[in-house]
């Protein structure tokens, strides 16, 4: 097909942005222009990838901490307000033929509709309906937080009154921001993954794990890692408490060769002395790490379960917040893993749990039987196949993006 410009527009999380860089860079490959909208600090990755990027006014956008639905509700708005302006400065200059953005990301699915260019969007989570409800859709949960965060609901609402007054939001949910569907839907993991899968339509498209070649880490000693690997990571976003990581690395270590902690905010020194085949980094190069692992201790983060599922290994879950509860759940259901609650590790409990993973057949089993399953889907190849076929199918530049009936109003 002719060489298109495509613009991504995400969100500033790297669970958000690390399964668009292989297709960023698929696409590239393939000869498309792509600019990326994102904040300083995801500049140096996205540049590797291909992509020119554009940064959003203002540096790097803070998201809520806590986190909860409504204060990342009028988070998403009022980021969308602020950047907005220069975002479609930048594209009319840009000119994209298609715009992906993230599914919770507001401001590029306004700007679609302002440029009349048809839009994509990337779910990194599960995709959401009614058997599996998005945190940001209506429900007993949302309103009960809504009550207690009145001053995040008013931040909102004046946020789309003014979005609403200023650019196009026609077609756009009123409030579950998290969900931003589109006529074609990427859908980051395997349909044998994704629950109640039969009841998505054929705008989801289940790509499964975009993993690309990463660069070569220097420093992370692969060559001296001792089987059996044994790797814990509770992931970049939440401070992993010190304990909880100790507790991993004490219980690991008698079943281990080397076991690897990933430490991520949470400075390793705080763990204090620790048995000698225990490594402990602030980052490590997942891929390569869960390709020699034989179990994985995981937050349950959308990304680094799909990594896990792709690498064929075995899952001890311990979710810390935002979908990890669901992912869990989902893990366990199909038999690839267990579970439990930070409140119930301890080292006996999570050595008795990892010596588990270790010797049942029927998990590593399950465990291979999904890897099948995420391969099979075709990754960031199939992803950039998909947004190709899409330019075809979407019409010239100019023509309005398609609204979905099921978001109106």
């Amino acid at each position: 097909m002719g060489v298109s410009t495509i613009a991504f527009l995400n969100i500033a999380m790297h669970g958000r942005v690390n399964p668009t860089l292989p297709v960023v860079a698929e696409l590239v490959r393939r000869g498309h222009s792509v600019t990326y909208h994102t904040s300083p600090a995801f500049r140096d990755e996205i540049e590797a990838a291909g992509a020119t990027v554009h940064l959003y006014p203002g540096g790097d956008q803070p998201l809520p901490d806590p986190p909860t639905p409504v204060a990342l509700l009028e988070g998403l708005a009022q980021t969308a307000v602020h950047v907005l302006p220069d975002v479609l400065t930048d594209l009319r200059g840009a000119q994209p033929d298609l715009i992906v953005h993230d599914s919770a990301c507001l401001w590029g699915a306004v700007a679609a509709r302002e440029l009349g260019v048809p839009a994509a969007s990337s779910f990194t989570t599960f995709a959401f309906n009614r058997q599996v409800p998005s945190p940001t859709g209506g429900s007993w949960e949302l309103l009960a937080d809504a009550a207690a965060r009145l001053g995040n609901v008013k931040g909102y609402v004046r946020a789309r009154w003014e979005l609403r007054r200023r650019f196009d939001t026609h077609g756009l949910p009123l409030v579950d921001l998290g969900n931003i569907r589109q006529p074609l839907n990427l859908v980051y993991t395997s349909r044998a993954f994704q629950p109640a899968v039969e009841g998505f339509d054929l705008s989801y498209r289940f790509v499964g794990p975009s993993i690309g070649a990463r660069p070569k880490d220097p420093s992370f000693p692969a060559d001296r890692l001792q089987d059996p690997v044994l790797y814990a990571s509770l992931g970049t976003v939440f401070n992993a408490d010190p304990k909880l990581l100790r507790s991993f690395a004490t219980a690991l270590a008698p079943l281990g060769g080397t076991v690897i902690i990933s430490a991520g905010q949470t400075d390793p020194a705080a763990l204090g002395p620790l048995p000698a085949n225990v490594l402990v980094r602030r980052f490590v190069p997942q891929p390569e790490v869960l390709d020699r692992a034989a179990l994985f201790v995981t937050h349950g983060g959308m990304n680094s379960v799909n990594e896990a599922m792709y690498a064929g290994v075995p899952m001890l879950v311990v979710p810390q917040g935002a979908d990890q509860p669901m992912v869990a759940r989902r893990v366990v259901e199909l038999g690839a893993g267990l579970s439990i609650r930070t409140q119930e590790v301890a080292e006996g409990t999570v050595h008795a749990l990892a010596r588990r993973l270790l010797d049942d057949q029927g998990l590593r089993a399950a465990a291979a039987t999904l890897q099948l399953a995420q391969h099979q889907a075709g990754g960031y190849q199939r992803a950039a196949d998909e947004l190709e076929q899409y330019l075809q199918t979407a019409g010239p530049k100019g023509q309005r993006a398609p609204v979905d009936p099921s978001q109106r109003g």
